[in-house]
């Protein structure tokens, strides 16, 4: 365990601590699109100090089938459609807010604050300074005629629940131009130039009796129907069917309205005996025509809504084949082909074996079950496995890591084998996009790129090396300083006895530094390498009972004394106890546009579900929030409990009750603005914030109750107080690939042949309008990159898109974790990470409904939960100590 000396009032990352104070430490033409070609494939407090924080050290990341052609535009605009357009001329009136400053950020503005020796401070703008709103809002009539002294006397419950909510739609922003920053390049997309079809569309309603709940079932009902009638009742069509209650044809059928009589034999229940013939009433009914050409418009940029029947149309077209051909999960398909390697462009997964049930059951319980060897026939019929059936539960450590390396592919492989399933699929002899008149190109999409240049990183001042400039999205440690003596020796403990051992040898290390007045700045835990639940309840302990960090590492890999695997955890100790790895030469230098010349705030948010089988755990928000400016490196993050699966964030804002107190104000965003104002002294000016993990079809959602909290948030804090909001979807979660158009060119690929890190692309294969990007910001180790999707969804700080790219690319080289660029902006990675975390701080559930991974050495603890028996309200996480979360504990 390290000692903290006294911190110093004012904070610099170049300073060391001074004694006595506050420590220091640091979409091409018209009738145009490029299809995602791999989704049709089957698929204040004094006393903390500064002593040990490494000061310079720099951070970093650590270290199938046809594609669903049309779900890229389908799932961009899955709302746009039931928007209305956005009126720029409505302003909001007033912007309600509580007359007084509340008492935590007055607290902290009222304490002393020392700004760094290195830069200047200038001074927090006046609540008048803030830029008016762009955003269409509505007041409510009965706000118009109240003024805002009138608002401003009312209780601050009140008055928070008077900020204007949105009450008009809107669109996202625009695309403010092409970024130019960077070397360009041409690039390959798995996306296929898609020519739209010239076609009467026809949408018919299909009802069948007896109802079906299997789509299978429903689409071999359909497929009968249309061999027995295409060429006489049907016109000679060929239908495309959703497999439930729509059914689309390329011109009319002969009728508005008719009923048919299937007979199909009876579905196979196993147990060998006879099937009977089954008879189901049809009845296809028109429903509705759909129209082209206002995708055609929206694809060249002329229509801001995507039309959402024209695409459902395209969507379940370009799905018939490959149903039909393989397993259909959500919106990839699989191969039936289960248990052979296939090389494909493919989505994984983990399926049951078709094996009989007692062979199921041998391997299962790895011994043999049998009192005797069974007859043919009765193997045939005790009954097998179903083929096509998905593992949706959670896998363990072996069958993850065969997953991984079964599915890794170079990209040169990966390319290849998308080009051959392409033209095993050839859509040339898709009967139904045949007879929808849909064109696919089967070469990959060219795409113009630019390659970021990788920013120069600033470490301390007392290394041999000050500074160095990234090569290939990778740099090391060497030449850089590190040291810290322990305040205690070693000592063994039973994992057990984990608590007692925790909390006594805490107390004993409080008796050494009380006296001293220095507190503790980590406890290191070397752990067996298979834990179990140890690892979890080590972190739980340290961090809810006793207010301490800790960093966790394998004896196996301590006794090892690599100097790659101990300069890792000197990256992670140095963080964690309120240190700098290193920062970003144009932040100390004030040259990043929109962040650096003005006190600029950066969010990370993020959500993570259960895994599958865990039907009663809640889902865990987590929000980070950067506490230096101009640096912006070091993340104080927050964490809550909420409903299972639910992915709105519940507790950015909230009031609370008390009897004696009244209505308090709290809330993730709240306690982060209080806490970067108290880390600064300063008012953020400008919120930038980056939520993870929103799918397409939740942007609208999402944005509309998140903004809102975070509004209320600020007007929570002082009267007018509007700092201007960027809100930014970061997506992993996507199909699409980025190749170098020439393996060969050692200039355009790093050693594992994927594109550079900083390869930007933001045409084309993007939104039509909307500014988004997508961004591979990491080098590639092992298999194929995987770029980050950028979508905007507010910004009233008016980014470029070079701005906005640049910066987002610098920040990926800002992770603490490791020397090199990572994958995705590093507060969205963070706020990853402090949700992971917080599932160790939930309390043991009676039920063992599932398992939770809890160590590093691939052990499992029991299923915990903070729902409430019988399935109420979900019980809120235990509170986190304001020593523990005030640093990058999660790291």
């Amino acid at each position: 365990m390290g000692s903290r000396r006294p911190r110093l009032p004012g904070f610099g990352e170049d300073c060391e601590p001074r004694s006595g104070g506050r420590g220091g430490g640091g979409g091409g033409g018209r009738g145009s699109y490029y299809p995602q070609a791999q989704q049709y494939h089957p698929q204040g407090h004094g006393g903390r100090g500064g002593a040990g924080y490494y000061h310079g050290a720099a951070p970093q990341p650590r270290g199938a089938m046809v594609v669903q052609q049309w779900r890229p535009a389908t799932a961009a605009a899955e709302h746009l459609g039931h928007q209305q357009p956005y009126n720029s001329s409505v302003r909001p009136q007033h912007y309600y807010g509580p007359s007084a400053i509340a008492p935590e950020l007055r607290q902290a503005m009222d304490a002393p604050h020392e700004p760094p020796a290195n830069v200047s401070s200038p001074e927090a703008a006046s609540p008048e300074a803030s830029s008016p709103r762009s955003l269409a809002l509505e007041v409510t009539e009965q706000l118009q005629d109240l003024s805002v002294q009138d608002q401003l006397s009312e209780s601050q419950e009140e008055i928070v629940q008077h900020v204007p909510a949105f009450t008009k739609s809107f669109k996202f922003p625009h695309r403010p131009g092409s970024g130019s920053i960077g070397t360009r390049c041409l690039v390959k997309a798995n996306h296929f130039f898609a020519q739209l079809p010239d076609k009467d569309l026809h949408q018919y309603d299909v009802s069948i009796t007896p109802e079906l709940t299997s789509r299978i079932r429903s689409r071999a009902v359909m497929e009968e129907l249309v061999k027995l009638h295409k060429m006489s009742y049907l016109g000679g069509r060929l239908p495309a069917y959703d497999g439930r209650k729509s059914l689309y044809t390329a011109g009319p059928l002969p009728f508005t309205s008719k009923e048919f009589r299937i007979s199909l034999l009876e579905e196979d229940d196993g147990s060998g005996s006879e099937r009977r013939q089954k008879t189901y009433k049809v009845v296809i009914k028109f429903a509705a025509r759909a129209d082209l050409h206002r995708l055609e418009q929206f694809l060249a940029g002329r229509q801001a809504e995507a039309p959402q029947e024209a695409l459902q149309v395209l969507d379940i077209v370009l799905r018939e084949l490959p149903t039909a051909r393989y397993a259909p999960f959500g919106r990839s398909f699989f191969s039936p082909d289960l248990g052979r390697r296939r090389s494909l462009d493919m989505s994984a997964t983990a399926f049951f074996e078709p094996l009989p049930v007692i062979d199921f059951v041998v391997q299962l319980l790895n011994t043999d079950i049998r009192s005797r060897p069974l007859s043919d026939a009765e193997r045939v019929k005790v009954c097998k496995i179903v083929e096509g059936q998905r593992y949706s539960k959670r896998l363990n450590q072996n069958q993850i890591r065969a997953l991984l390396e079964e599915t890794c592919q170079r990209p040169h492989d990966r390319e290849r084998d998308i080009i051959q399933m392409v033209n095993y699929n050839s859509y040339h002899e898709d009967p139904y996009a045949k007879e929808f008149g849909i064109k696919i190109s089967e070469r990959l999409a060219s795409v113009e790129a630019r390659i970021l240049p990788a920013p120069r990183l600033k470490y301390n001042e007392t290394g041999r090396e000050k500074d160095c400039l990234p090569r290939v999205g990778q740099w090391n440690m060497m030449n850089k300083d590190f040291a810290l003596e322990p305040v205690l020796p070693p000592m063994d403990a039973r994992p057990d006895q984990v608590e007692q051992a925790l909390k006594a040898r805490f107390h004993d290390a409080m008796n050494i530094l009380g006296p001293q007045h220095k507190e503790l700045d980590l406890l290191i835990g070397l752990l067996p390498d298979n834990n179990g639940s140890l690892y979890g309840d080590l972190k739980r302990i340290c961090e809810i009972d006793l207010g301490l960090v800790s960093q966790c590492c394998c004896t196996k890999q301590v006794f090892k004394m690599n100097k790659q695997i101990l300069a890792n955890l000197a990256l992670k100790i140095n963080v964690k106890v309120g240190g700098r790895n290193t920062v970003l030469v144009d932040a100390v230098s004030r040259r990043i546009p929109l962040v650096t010349d003005r006190p600029t705030i950066i969010f990370g948010a993020d959500v993570t579900h259960p895994h599958p089988g865990e039907d009663s755990s809640p889902s865990i928000a987590a929000v980070v929030a950067s506490q230096d400016w101009p640096e912006v490196t070091k993340y104080a993050g927050l964490v809550s409990a909420q409903s299972h699966r639910q992915e709105l964030i519940d507790d950015l804002y909230n009031i609370t009750h008390d009897p004696h107190r009244g209505p308090i104000c709290g809330g993730m965003v709240r306690e982060l603005l209080i806490s970067f104002k108290r880390s600064t002294g300063q008012k953020p000016q400008r919120i930038i914030f980056y939520r993870d993990g929103v799918s397409e079809g939740q942007f609208y959602q999402v944005l509309l109750h998140e903004l809102d909290a975070i509004r209320k948030a600020c007007a929570s804090l002082e009267a007018n107080y509007q700092p201007q909001v960027t809100f930014i979807v970061v997506q992993k979660r996507h199909h699409t690939r980025l190749f170098a158009h020439n393996h060969n060119d050692q200039n355009s690929v790093n050693r594992s042949g994927n594109i550079l890190p900083g390869t930007v692309v933001d045409s084309k294969i993007c939104h039509p309008t909307e500014f988004d990007f997508f961004l591979c910001s990491h080098a590639g180790i092992k298999g194929t990159s995987r770029p980050a999707h950028y979508h905007v969804l507010w910004d009233e700080n008016n980014f470029t898109a070079d701005a906005l790219q640049t910066l987002t690319n610098n920040l990926c080289y800002t992770y603490a974790r490791c020397t090199r660029s990572v994958s995705i902006v590093p507060p969205a990675y963070y706020a990853h990470l402090a949700a992971f975390r917080a599932r160790f701080y939930m309390e043991p559930d009676s039920s063992d409904s599932g398992s939770m991974a809890s160590g590093r050495g691939g052990g499992s603890s029991t299923s915990r939960s903070t729902r409430a028996a019988g399935g109420g309200a979900v019980r809120p996480l235990p509170a986190l100590k304001d020593s523990v979360k005030n640093v990058m504990f999660y790291c």
